[in-house]
Order: structure tokens, then sequence, then C-alpha cells
């Protein structure tokens, strides 16, 4: 029912800004008690958990892209945004945008998108 979808640019220049949208269909970003998260996977590695942002508009970061993310919601469009700026090769995963009862954990009941690859190259 609830579908989650990323876009957004396959490819950016270091230094440049990643920006990824997430459109929401079949609920509402409005709604609780889901933490609007967007999530990484570089290649090889686990997931790490970039932020989130709540039905009310509360954002929280990891500590260590706390400098650089920013997540920012559209309502009217249903949609919630990723920017990363300064981005470096080490930037380079699959990004997933999902709404979760549990911030940090993939669990039944929680949605997800399907993902997409980001690659930072010059």
């Amino acid at each position: 029912q609830v579908q989650l979808q990323e876009s957004g640019p396959g490819l950016v220049k270091p230094s440049q800004t990643l920006s990824l949208t997430c459109t929401v269909s079949g609920g509402s970003i409005t709604t609780g008690p889901y933490y609007w998260s967007w999530i990484r996977q570089p290649p090889g590695k686990g997931q790490e958990w970039i932020g989130y942002i709540t039905s009310s508009g509360g954002t929280r970061y990891n500590l260590s892209l706390k400098s650089r993310a920013s997540i920012s919601r559209d309502t009217s469009k249903n949609q919630f945004t990723l920017q990363l700026s300064s981005v470096t090769p080490e930037d380079t995963a699959v990004y997933f945008c999902a709404g979760v009862i549990h911030y940090g954990y993939r669990k039944p009941g929680d949605y997800w998108g399907q993902g997409t690859q980001v690659t930072v190259s010059s």
C-alpha cells in the first residue's frame, strides 16, 4: 500500500552536493509514528543510517554526517529530500529512503524504497 521511490542524479562530481528526493504514495509523511529516513549502503559494506525527519518536521542526523547532511520535506508533494554536501568518492553507495517505526532498524511493517545508485566520480 505505502510505496517509496527514490529519485535524483546517479552521478555526482566530487565537492558538489548530492540531492535525492523520496516520493511517498499510499500514505502521508505527516503521519506518525514513522521516522522518514535516509540510509545508504556503500559497495561491500553494511547499511549506514544518515538521518530522519519526523511527521512533525523535526530532524536528526548521524553524528559522522551531521555537518554535511540536510533532510527536508515538501508536504504538498508528499516528498522528503536528502542533500549531502562536499561529496567524495567515499559517498558512493546505494541510497534508500524508508519509513520506519524504530529508527536504526529494518523491521517487518516498515516501508522501504528500492534504492538508487549514486556514484561520486570526476
